[in-house]
């Protein structure tokens, strides 16, 4: 079908005839498995891709963490948190069958790691979900500016689920300055396992669940101007009043896939495998990326 050039709600369940793209009848081809040949294609825990559906052929880079972090993941901290508030922690992030997981406590000691280097335009997916916990804490998969010079960088937030029962999914994407943001949203399980997915190319803008297109804008005089790194961020929002919420929750990565288009711009900019990453980079200007070095 035609690609929506606005932005819009959708306000029905993911998975049903009402959503955006066309339902076949028969229901779609079963999934193929992960090969070494293939790792674009779905697995167990998110048997359905966007790159499976719509023919995204291998990524460029790939994730899926059979051997721990890969040094390409940097954790960021220890530092404040979000807004300074609460503590960023290496420690809160872990790797156990394959699978990278952000742990959070009500008191706000969470977690959040970026992913070197990025691009300007590209696609990236990823398979996730999200414990149900307090609304405070909030899980996020962002595109961050790699030169750290957020507002004017700009942020695309394509994943973000504000409510601690994670049943609704947002994308704002970050302009400014002054920092201003649009999007739409998405009643969505989150606690379940879901391919996710983002386009970005100089016409748009087009996120995906499960290979299914939910959101679009052709807003593209407001998109980042510069290469974006993706992040995962289990964000620590404190209720008002200031006390903490009760309860933790946690964040899972099962893998991540990253595509560059024709028209891709690769990064001049990046952290060392290894280096640790930073959510203040004005606080800690040692951990922001640095030119890469010069090839051969």
């Amino acid at each position: 079908m035609p690609r929506s050039r606005t932005a819009r709600r959708v306000a029905a369940l993911l998975g049903g005839c009402a959503v955006l793209t066309a339902c076949a009848t028969d229901g779609p081809a079963p999934a193929p498995q992960p090969t070494a040949a293939n790792p674009a294609a779905g697995d167990a825990h998110c048997p359905t891709t966007a790159a499976q559906r719509l023919g995204w052929g291998d990524p460029t880079r790939a994730s899926d963490f059979a051997d721990g972090l890969p040094p390409d993941w940097h954790p960021y901290g220890p530092e404040v948190g979000h807004d300074k508030k609460g503590v960023r922690t290496p420690e809160a992030i872990s790797v156990r069958d394959g699978v990278a997981t952000i742990t959070a406590t009500a008191d706000g000691t969470t977690g959040a790691m970026s992913w070197h280097p990025g691009q300007r335009y590209g696609r990236w997916e990823a398979c996730i979900r999200m414990d149900p916990g307090p609304d405070a804490l909030h899980g996020v998969v962002i595109l961050w500016p790699v030169a750290e010079d957020f507002p004017a960088g700009g942020e695309i937030d394509w994943v973000e689920v504000f409510h601690g029962d994670r049943q609704e999914v947002t994308v704002n994407i970050h302009h400014g300055p002054p920092d201003r943001s649009f999007g739409g949203e998405v009643e969505r399980d989150a606690a379940r396992w879901t391919a996710w997915a983002v386009e970005w190319t100089p016409e748009h803008i087009t996120t995906y669940a499960d290979g299914e297109e939910w959101y679009s804008t052709d807003r593209s005089e407001l998109f980042p101007p510069r290469p974006m790194n993706m992040t995962m961020q289990l964000d620590w929002f404190p209720p008002d009043g200031g006390g903490p919420a009760s309860g933790g929750s946690a964040m899972h990565m099962d893998w991540s896939h990253q595509w560059a288009l024709p028209e891709s711009e690769p990064a001049t900019l990046s952290l060392a495998p290894g280096d640790p990453a930073t959510g203040q980079p004005r606080l800690y200007p040692d951990r922001k990326p640095r030119p890469l070095a010069a090839g051969p």
